[in-house]
Protein backbone atom coordinates (compact mmCIF):
# COMPACT_ATOMS: atom_id res chain seq x y z
CA UNK A 1 0.00 0.00 0.00
CA UNK A 2 2.66 2.36 0.43
CA UNK A 3 3.46 1.76 -3.58
CA UNK A 4 0.14 2.17 -4.02
CA UNK A 5 0.46 5.87 -1.95
CA UNK A 6 3.58 7.27 -3.27
CA UNK A 7 2.21 6.52 -7.09
CA UNK A 8 -1.14 8.01 -6.23
CA UNK A 9 0.68 10.90 -5.12
CA UNK A 10 2.43 10.98 -8.36
CA UNK A 11 -0.22 11.01 -10.56
CA UNK A 12 -1.68 14.01 -8.54
CA UNK A 13 1.50 16.45 -8.45
CA UNK A 14 1.54 15.37 -12.26
CA UNK A 15 -1.85 16.75 -12.73
CA UNK A 16 -2.19 19.61 -10.35
CA UNK A 17 1.08 20.68 -12.36
CA UNK A 18 -0.45 20.54 -15.44
CA UNK A 19 -3.83 22.09 -14.19
CA UNK A 20 -1.48 24.78 -13.04
CA UNK A 21 0.12 25.57 -16.23
CA UNK A 22 -3.34 26.25 -18.20
CA UNK A 23 -3.60 29.72 -17.83
CA UNK A 24 0.12 30.73 -19.45
CA UNK A 25 0.77 28.03 -22.29
CA UNK A 26 -1.13 27.61 -25.79
CA UNK A 27 -4.53 26.11 -25.28
CA UNK A 28 -3.77 24.00 -29.09
CA UNK A 29 -2.37 20.89 -28.62
CA UNK A 30 1.30 21.10 -29.93
CA UNK A 31 0.72 17.83 -31.59
CA UNK A 32 -2.02 15.81 -33.34
CA UNK A 33 -2.78 11.86 -33.24
CA UNK A 34 -0.84 10.69 -36.03
CA UNK A 35 2.00 12.55 -34.66
CA UNK A 36 1.46 11.19 -30.71
CA UNK A 37 0.89 7.60 -31.73
CA UNK A 38 4.23 6.14 -31.86
CA UNK A 39 5.13 7.11 -28.50
CA UNK A 40 2.22 5.23 -26.78
CA UNK A 41 3.92 2.12 -28.11
CA UNK A 42 3.65 -0.60 -31.24
CA UNK A 43 3.05 -3.85 -30.27
CA UNK A 44 1.18 -5.02 -26.57
CA UNK A 45 4.40 -5.49 -23.93
CA UNK A 46 4.63 -9.35 -22.90
CA UNK A 47 5.98 -8.77 -19.98
CA UNK A 48 4.71 -6.96 -16.39
CA UNK A 49 5.79 -3.07 -16.04
CA UNK A 50 6.13 -1.22 -12.49
CA UNK A 51 2.95 0.86 -11.74
CA UNK A 52 5.57 4.28 -11.56
CA UNK A 53 7.23 3.42 -14.48
CA UNK A 54 3.50 3.04 -16.99
CA UNK A 55 2.74 5.69 -15.01
CA UNK A 56 5.66 8.23 -15.93
CA UNK A 57 5.30 6.42 -19.64
CA UNK A 58 1.67 7.83 -19.86
CA UNK A 59 2.86 11.25 -19.12
CA UNK A 60 5.63 11.37 -21.25
CA UNK A 61 3.54 10.05 -24.21
CA UNK A 62 0.15 12.66 -23.71
CA UNK A 63 2.69 15.51 -23.72
CA UNK A 64 1.90 17.95 -26.05
CA UNK A 65 -1.36 16.39 -26.81
CA UNK A 66 -3.45 17.56 -24.61
CA UNK A 67 -6.10 20.40 -25.16
CA UNK A 68 -6.71 22.98 -22.92
CA UNK A 69 -10.44 22.33 -22.12
CA UNK A 70 -10.09 23.00 -18.16
CA UNK A 71 -8.67 26.24 -18.89
CA UNK A 72 -9.65 29.62 -18.84
CA UNK A 73 -9.67 30.34 -22.98
CA UNK A 74 -11.04 27.06 -24.23
CA UNK A 75 -14.43 28.80 -26.10
CA UNK A 76 -14.87 25.80 -28.35
CA UNK A 77 -17.91 23.80 -27.24
CA UNK A 78 -19.56 24.53 -23.94
CA UNK A 79 -17.18 23.12 -21.51
CA UNK A 80 -16.45 24.22 -18.35
CA UNK A 81 -12.91 23.27 -16.12
CA UNK A 82 -13.36 21.00 -13.25
CA UNK A 83 -13.87 23.00 -10.41
CA UNK A 84 -11.10 21.69 -7.39
CA UNK A 85 -13.41 20.16 -5.22
CA UNK A 86 -14.79 18.52 -7.74
CA UNK A 87 -12.00 17.46 -9.20
CA UNK A 88 -10.59 16.48 -6.39
CA UNK A 89 -14.09 14.36 -5.74
CA UNK A 90 -13.22 12.32 -8.95
CA UNK A 91 -9.98 11.32 -7.59
CA UNK A 92 -11.44 10.28 -4.69
CA UNK A 93 -13.88 8.48 -6.86
CA UNK A 94 -11.67 6.73 -8.63
CA UNK A 95 -9.66 5.40 -5.43
CA UNK A 96 -12.58 4.19 -4.16
CA UNK A 97 -13.48 2.46 -7.16
CA UNK A 98 -17.53 2.21 -6.87
CA UNK A 99 -19.64 0.52 -8.98
CA UNK A 100 -22.76 2.48 -7.98
CA UNK A 101 -25.71 0.30 -9.83
CA UNK A 102 -28.01 -0.04 -6.39
CA UNK A 103 -27.55 1.26 -2.63
CA UNK A 104 -26.15 -2.16 -1.34
CA UNK A 105 -23.21 -2.47 -3.86
CA UNK A 106 -22.79 1.26 -3.04
CA UNK A 107 -24.17 3.15 -0.64
CA UNK A 108 -22.24 6.43 0.15
CA UNK A 109 -22.57 6.78 -4.22
CA UNK A 110 -26.14 5.97 -3.69
CA UNK A 111 -26.83 8.61 -0.85
CA UNK A 112 -24.45 11.11 -2.87
CA UNK A 113 -26.76 10.94 -5.66
CA UNK A 114 -30.16 11.72 -3.63
CA UNK A 115 -28.77 14.28 -1.90
CA UNK A 116 -27.16 16.01 -5.13
CA UNK A 117 -30.07 15.44 -7.03
CA UNK A 118 -32.39 17.15 -4.81
CA UNK A 119 -30.27 20.32 -4.96
CA UNK A 120 -29.92 20.38 -8.31
CA UNK A 121 -33.71 20.06 -8.86
CA UNK A 122 -34.16 23.05 -6.21
CA UNK A 123 -31.81 25.21 -7.87
CA UNK A 124 -33.11 24.34 -11.62
CA UNK A 125 -36.79 24.80 -10.35
CA UNK A 126 -37.67 21.20 -11.28
CA UNK A 127 -40.19 19.75 -9.11
CA UNK A 128 -39.17 17.93 -5.95
CA UNK A 129 -41.33 14.69 -6.63
CA UNK A 130 -39.13 14.39 -10.09
CA UNK A 131 -36.90 11.23 -10.40
CA UNK A 132 -33.07 12.04 -11.09
CA UNK A 133 -30.82 9.98 -12.93
CA UNK A 134 -26.97 11.02 -13.10
CA UNK A 135 -25.87 9.72 -16.61
CA UNK A 136 -22.62 10.06 -19.01
CA UNK A 137 -24.28 13.28 -20.49
CA UNK A 138 -26.56 15.55 -22.53
CA UNK A 139 -27.06 12.06 -25.04
CA UNK A 140 -28.15 9.98 -22.56
CA UNK A 141 -30.40 12.47 -20.29
CA UNK A 142 -32.39 13.04 -24.27
CA UNK A 143 -32.36 9.44 -25.01
CA UNK A 144 -34.03 8.61 -21.27
CA UNK A 145 -36.28 11.47 -21.48
CA UNK A 146 -37.68 9.77 -24.36
CA UNK A 147 -37.62 6.87 -23.23
CA UNK A 148 -39.79 7.59 -20.36
CA UNK A 149 -42.12 9.76 -23.34
CA UNK A 150 -42.13 6.55 -24.53
CA UNK A 151 -43.28 4.38 -22.04
CA UNK A 152 -45.58 7.03 -20.94
CA UNK A 153 -47.71 7.97 -24.49
CA UNK A 154 -47.83 4.28 -25.21
CA UNK A 155 -49.08 3.15 -21.88
CA UNK A 156 -51.41 5.77 -22.41
CA UNK A 157 -52.44 4.22 -25.68
CA UNK A 158 -52.92 0.59 -23.99
CA UNK A 159 -49.79 -0.76 -25.49
CA UNK A 160 -47.32 -2.29 -23.59
CA UNK A 161 -43.17 -1.15 -25.18
CA UNK A 162 -40.97 -2.81 -22.81
CA UNK A 163 -43.31 -6.19 -23.75
CA UNK A 164 -44.18 -5.64 -27.61
CA UNK A 165 -42.14 -3.77 -29.56
CA UNK A 166 -43.03 -1.07 -31.65
CA UNK A 167 -43.61 -3.36 -34.37
CA UNK A 168 -47.67 -2.88 -34.32
CA UNK A 169 -47.75 0.03 -31.78
CA UNK A 170 -50.14 2.93 -32.39
CA UNK A 171 -48.12 5.34 -34.26
CA UNK A 172 -46.29 7.77 -32.27
CA UNK A 173 -46.32 11.72 -33.08
CA UNK A 174 -42.57 12.98 -32.12
CA UNK A 175 -42.79 16.93 -32.92
CA UNK A 176 -39.17 19.19 -32.57
CA UNK A 177 -38.05 22.31 -33.87
CA UNK A 178 -35.66 22.91 -36.94
CA UNK A 179 -32.43 24.27 -34.43
CA UNK A 180 -33.09 20.87 -32.31
CA UNK A 181 -29.26 19.53 -31.16
CA UNK A 182 -28.73 16.71 -33.07
CA UNK A 183 -28.65 14.29 -29.99
CA UNK A 184 -32.22 14.16 -30.75
CA UNK A 185 -32.37 12.81 -33.86
CA UNK A 186 -29.63 9.91 -32.24
CA UNK A 187 -31.65 9.31 -29.43
CA UNK A 188 -34.65 8.47 -31.68
CA UNK A 189 -32.49 6.26 -33.94
CA UNK A 190 -31.78 4.49 -30.94
CA UNK A 191 -35.12 4.12 -29.62
CA UNK A 192 -36.25 2.37 -32.53
CA UNK A 193 -38.62 5.54 -33.69
CA UNK A 194 -36.55 6.53 -37.00
CA UNK A 195 -36.04 10.32 -38.04
CA UNK A 196 -38.24 9.86 -40.44
CA UNK A 197 -41.28 10.41 -38.34
CA UNK A 198 -39.86 13.70 -36.74
CA UNK A 199 -42.16 16.65 -37.55
CA UNK A 200 -40.43 19.85 -38.02
CA UNK A 201 -41.13 23.18 -36.32
CA UNK A 202 -39.96 26.71 -37.95
CA UNK A 203 -37.50 28.88 -35.01
CA UNK A 204 -37.92 32.47 -35.34
CA UNK A 205 -34.52 34.59 -35.71
CA UNK A 206 -32.31 33.91 -33.02
CA UNK A 207 -33.09 30.10 -33.08
CA UNK A 208 -35.95 29.59 -30.34
CA UNK A 209 -39.22 27.84 -31.66
CA UNK A 210 -41.57 29.70 -33.31
CA UNK A 211 -45.43 29.30 -31.50
CA UNK A 212 -47.51 29.73 -34.09
CA UNK A 213 -45.27 27.04 -36.19
CA UNK A 214 -46.08 24.59 -33.40
CA UNK A 215 -49.71 25.68 -33.17
CA UNK A 216 -50.02 24.57 -36.95
CA UNK A 217 -48.09 21.80 -36.45
CA UNK A 218 -49.82 20.07 -33.37
CA UNK A 219 -53.19 20.75 -35.02
CA UNK A 220 -52.33 19.93 -38.37
CA UNK A 221 -51.92 16.43 -36.93
CA UNK A 222 -54.06 13.22 -35.77
CA UNK A 223 -54.43 12.21 -32.17
CA UNK A 224 -52.92 10.26 -30.43
CA UNK A 225 -49.28 9.49 -28.55
CA UNK A 226 -47.55 12.66 -28.86
CA UNK A 227 -43.82 13.59 -27.87
CA UNK A 228 -42.47 17.02 -28.41
CA UNK A 229 -39.06 18.43 -27.94
CA UNK A 230 -38.28 21.58 -26.51
CA UNK A 231 -35.05 23.58 -26.22
CA UNK A 232 -33.61 25.62 -23.47
CA UNK A 233 -30.16 26.87 -25.10
CA UNK A 234 -29.38 26.30 -28.64
CA UNK A 235 -25.83 25.24 -29.09
CA UNK A 236 -25.05 28.43 -31.65
CA UNK A 237 -27.01 31.19 -30.09
CA UNK A 238 -27.95 30.36 -26.37
CA UNK A 239 -31.92 31.20 -27.64
CA UNK A 240 -34.48 29.44 -24.94
CA UNK A 241 -38.41 28.45 -26.60
CA UNK A 242 -40.89 29.58 -25.08
CA UNK A 243 -41.42 26.91 -22.23
CA UNK A 244 -44.48 28.17 -21.07
CA UNK A 245 -46.57 28.52 -23.65
CA UNK A 246 -45.25 25.96 -25.63
CA UNK A 247 -45.57 23.18 -23.10
CA UNK A 248 -49.42 24.75 -22.14
CA UNK A 249 -49.99 24.42 -25.94
CA UNK A 250 -48.82 20.64 -25.69
CA UNK A 251 -49.97 19.34 -22.72
CA UNK A 252 -53.73 21.17 -24.02
CA UNK A 253 -52.89 18.12 -26.89
CA UNK A 254 -52.27 15.78 -24.45
CA UNK A 255 -48.28 15.31 -25.42
CA UNK A 256 -45.41 14.51 -23.32
CA UNK A 257 -42.96 17.55 -23.04
CA UNK A 258 -39.03 16.85 -23.03
CA UNK A 259 -36.59 19.93 -22.56
CA UNK A 260 -32.96 19.73 -23.83
CA UNK A 261 -31.59 22.06 -21.38
CA UNK A 262 -27.48 20.93 -21.81
CA UNK A 263 -26.51 23.70 -21.15
CA UNK A 264 -29.49 26.12 -21.18
CA UNK A 265 -31.29 25.48 -18.34
CA UNK A 266 -28.64 26.66 -15.64
CA UNK A 267 -30.20 29.72 -16.47
CA UNK A 268 -32.59 29.26 -13.87
CA UNK A 269 -29.88 29.24 -11.72
CA UNK A 270 -28.92 33.31 -12.11
CA UNK A 271 -32.23 35.44 -11.07
CA UNK A 272 -31.03 37.78 -14.16
CA UNK A 273 -31.22 34.75 -16.40
CA UNK A 274 -34.43 32.81 -15.34
CA UNK A 275 -36.89 34.39 -17.16
CA UNK A 276 -35.35 32.88 -19.87
CA UNK A 277 -36.18 29.10 -18.86
CA UNK A 278 -39.88 30.56 -17.52
CA UNK A 279 -41.88 27.52 -17.02
CA UNK A 280 -39.48 25.02 -17.41
CA UNK A 281 -41.64 22.69 -14.24
CA UNK A 282 -44.09 22.57 -16.30
CA UNK A 283 -42.49 20.29 -18.99
CA UNK A 284 -42.41 16.16 -18.14
CA UNK A 285 -38.98 15.41 -18.32
CA UNK A 286 -35.86 17.49 -18.85
CA UNK A 287 -32.16 16.77 -19.83
CA UNK A 288 -29.20 18.81 -18.53
CA UNK A 289 -25.21 18.24 -18.49
CA UNK A 290 -22.20 18.86 -15.74
CA UNK A 291 -20.24 19.08 -17.44
CA UNK A 292 -20.91 22.18 -19.18
CA UNK A 293 -22.07 24.91 -16.75
CA UNK A 294 -21.60 23.56 -13.51
CA UNK A 295 -17.98 22.99 -14.24
CA UNK A 296 -17.38 19.36 -13.45
CA UNK A 297 -15.35 17.07 -15.32
CA UNK A 298 -16.33 14.59 -18.20
CA UNK A 299 -18.16 12.67 -18.25
CA UNK A 300 -21.57 14.00 -16.14
CA UNK A 301 -25.23 14.76 -16.92
CA UNK A 302 -28.73 14.26 -15.23
CA UNK A 303 -32.22 13.10 -16.62
CA UNK A 304 -34.69 14.26 -14.46
CA UNK A 305 -38.91 12.75 -14.96
CA UNK A 306 -41.52 14.25 -13.59
CA UNK A 307 -43.20 10.85 -13.89
CA UNK A 308 -40.35 8.31 -11.98
CA UNK A 309 -42.27 5.65 -12.59
CA UNK A 310 -42.56 6.10 -16.29
CA UNK A 311 -39.08 6.41 -16.17
CA UNK A 312 -37.71 3.29 -13.60
CA UNK A 313 -40.22 0.98 -15.67
CA UNK A 314 -38.80 2.52 -18.83
CA UNK A 315 -35.07 1.67 -17.86
CA UNK A 316 -34.91 -0.94 -14.81
CA UNK A 317 -34.20 -4.44 -15.32
CA UNK A 318 -34.26 -7.20 -12.72
CA UNK A 319 -31.87 -10.27 -12.35
CA UNK A 320 -31.41 -12.83 -10.02
CA UNK A 321 -28.23 -12.37 -9.18
CA UNK A 322 -28.39 -9.14 -8.85
CA UNK A 323 -28.38 -8.12 -5.06
CA UNK A 324 -30.48 -5.41 -3.59
CA UNK A 325 -32.04 -5.47 -7.21
CA UNK A 326 -36.09 -4.20 -6.85
CA UNK A 327 -35.94 -1.88 -3.99
CA UNK A 328 -36.64 1.80 -5.09
CA UNK A 329 -35.62 3.24 -8.02
CA UNK A 330 -32.12 4.42 -7.61
CA UNK A 331 -28.74 4.39 -9.25
CA UNK A 332 -28.55 1.99 -12.47
CA UNK A 333 -32.61 1.92 -12.34
CA UNK A 334 -32.60 5.31 -13.73
CA UNK A 335 -29.75 5.42 -16.47
CA UNK A 336 -28.32 2.95 -19.53
CA UNK A 337 -25.63 2.03 -17.08
CA UNK A 338 -25.40 -1.01 -14.81
CA UNK A 339 -21.68 -1.19 -14.38
CA UNK A 340 -21.18 2.79 -13.86
CA UNK A 341 -18.65 4.77 -11.92
CA UNK A 342 -20.22 7.09 -9.08
CA UNK A 343 -20.51 10.42 -10.39
CA UNK A 344 -22.60 11.82 -7.88
CA UNK A 345 -19.80 12.81 -5.22
CA UNK A 346 -18.11 15.20 -8.19
CA UNK A 347 -21.76 16.60 -8.36
CA UNK A 348 -22.16 16.64 -4.54
CA UNK A 349 -18.71 18.28 -4.20
CA UNK A 350 -19.42 21.01 -6.98
CA UNK A 351 -22.50 22.20 -5.88
CA UNK A 352 -21.23 22.39 -2.03
CA UNK A 353 -18.36 24.30 -3.27
CA UNK A 354 -20.29 26.96 -4.85
CA UNK A 355 -23.24 27.06 -2.76
CA UNK A 356 -26.73 28.82 -5.16
CA UNK A 357 -24.48 32.28 -5.07
CA UNK A 358 -21.75 30.68 -6.43
CA UNK A 359 -23.63 28.86 -9.31
CA UNK A 360 -25.93 32.07 -9.91
CA UNK A 361 -22.65 34.07 -9.98
CA UNK A 362 -20.54 31.96 -12.51
CA UNK A 363 -23.79 31.62 -15.26
CA UNK A 364 -24.05 35.44 -14.92
CA UNK A 365 -20.01 36.02 -15.26
CA UNK A 366 -19.98 33.87 -18.10
CA UNK A 367 -22.90 35.72 -19.89
CA UNK A 368 -21.39 38.97 -18.88
CA UNK A 369 -18.09 37.82 -20.34
CA UNK A 370 -19.75 36.71 -23.71
CA UNK A 371 -21.24 39.89 -24.38
CA UNK A 372 -17.79 41.16 -23.91
CA UNK A 373 -16.68 39.31 -26.33
CA UNK A 374 -19.61 40.21 -28.52
CA UNK A 375 -18.74 44.32 -28.16
CA UNK A 376 -15.14 43.72 -28.71
CA UNK A 377 -15.35 41.93 -31.19
CA UNK A 378 -18.10 44.18 -33.10
CA UNK A 379 -15.99 47.12 -32.20
CA UNK A 380 -12.90 45.74 -34.11
CA UNK A 381 -15.06 45.27 -37.34
CA UNK A 382 -16.46 41.86 -37.01
CA UNK A 383 -19.96 41.64 -37.63
CA UNK A 384 -21.57 39.36 -34.13
CA UNK A 385 -24.55 36.92 -35.44
CA UNK A 386 -27.25 36.35 -32.47
CA UNK A 387 -28.54 38.17 -30.05
CA UNK A 388 -26.50 37.08 -27.61
CA UNK A 389 -28.97 36.18 -24.65
CA UNK A 390 -26.55 33.58 -22.66
CA UNK A 391 -22.78 32.62 -23.13
CA UNK A 392 -23.11 31.77 -27.00
CA UNK A 393 -21.63 34.38 -30.00
CA UNK A 394 -21.59 33.59 -33.40
CA UNK A 395 -19.46 35.83 -35.22
CA UNK A 396 -18.39 36.62 -38.93
CA UNK A 397 -15.75 38.19 -40.84
CA UNK A 398 -17.22 38.22 -44.22
CA UNK A 399 -17.50 35.14 -46.76
CA UNK A 400 -17.50 31.64 -45.86
CA UNK A 401 -13.90 30.55 -46.48
CA UNK A 402 -12.79 34.58 -44.60
CA UNK A 403 -14.30 33.60 -41.59
CA UNK A 404 -12.78 29.65 -41.91
CA UNK A 405 -9.16 30.81 -42.26
CA UNK A 406 -9.63 33.26 -39.17
CA UNK A 407 -10.91 30.35 -36.86
CA UNK A 408 -7.48 28.05 -38.09
CA UNK A 409 -5.35 31.52 -37.53
CA UNK A 410 -6.75 31.65 -34.23
CA UNK A 411 -6.70 28.08 -33.19
CA UNK A 412 -2.54 28.26 -35.10
CA UNK A 413 -1.87 30.95 -32.46
CA UNK A 414 -2.65 29.11 -29.51
CA UNK A 415 -4.07 32.27 -27.25
CA UNK A 416 -7.27 30.88 -26.89
CA UNK A 417 -9.42 28.13 -29.20
CA UNK A 418 -12.50 28.14 -30.55
CA UNK A 419 -14.26 26.56 -33.31
CA UNK A 420 -16.72 26.68 -36.44
CA UNK A 421 -20.21 26.27 -37.49
CA UNK A 422 -23.20 26.51 -39.73
CA UNK A 423 -26.42 28.71 -38.60
CA UNK A 424 -28.90 29.54 -41.22
CA UNK A 425 -26.20 28.76 -44.33
CA UNK A 426 -23.37 31.00 -43.44
CA UNK A 427 -20.10 29.52 -41.81
CA UNK A 428 -19.29 31.41 -38.33
CA UNK A 429 -17.00 31.10 -35.32
CA UNK A 430 -18.56 30.22 -32.74
CA UNK A 431 -17.17 31.00 -29.30
CA UNK A 432 -18.89 29.62 -25.86
CA UNK A 433 -17.98 31.05 -22.44
CA UNK A 434 -17.98 28.26 -19.76
CA UNK A 435 -15.43 28.10 -17.54
CA UNK A 436 -15.13 29.15 -13.78
CA UNK A 437 -12.22 30.44 -13.94
CA UNK A 438 -12.68 32.90 -17.35
CA UNK A 439 -12.01 36.45 -16.64
CA UNK A 440 -12.25 39.65 -19.02
CA UNK A 441 -8.37 39.67 -19.00
CA UNK A 442 -9.23 36.31 -20.64
CA UNK A 443 -11.69 37.64 -22.75
CA UNK A 444 -9.38 40.74 -23.77
CA UNK A 445 -6.33 38.55 -24.77
CA UNK A 446 -9.06 36.30 -26.90
CA UNK A 447 -10.74 39.27 -28.51
CA UNK A 448 -7.01 41.00 -29.74
CA UNK A 449 -5.80 37.35 -30.75
CA UNK A 450 -9.01 36.73 -33.39
CA UNK A 451 -8.72 40.66 -33.91
CA UNK A 452 -5.24 40.20 -35.02
CA UNK A 453 -5.74 37.22 -37.25
CA UNK A 454 -8.00 38.91 -38.91
CA UNK A 455 -6.26 41.34 -39.69
CA UNK A 456 -3.57 39.47 -41.07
Amino acid sequence: MDELTELLHRAAAAAAHYRTTLPDTPVAPRADVAALRPAFGDAMPKQPSPPGDVVDELIQAAEGGLMGTAGPRFFGFVIGGSLPAATAADVLTAGWDQCAFNGVLAPAAIAAEACAGSWLKDLLGIPATASAGFVTGGQEANTLGLLAARHHVLTEAGWDVERDGLLGAPAVRVVAGVERHATIDRSLRLLGFGTSLLEEVDADTNGAIDLASLEQVLGAGSAGPLIVCLQAGNVNTGACDDLRAATELVHRHGGWVHVDGAFGLWAAANPATAHLVDGLELADSWACDGHKWLNIGYDSGFAFCSRPEAHAMAASYRAAYLTGSGGDPSGGDLTLQSSRRARGFAVWAALRELGNDGIADLVERCCLLARRFADTLAAGGAEVVNDVVLNQVLVGFGDDARTEKVIEAVQRDGTCWLGGTTWRGRRLMRISVSNYATTEDDVDRSAAAILAATAR
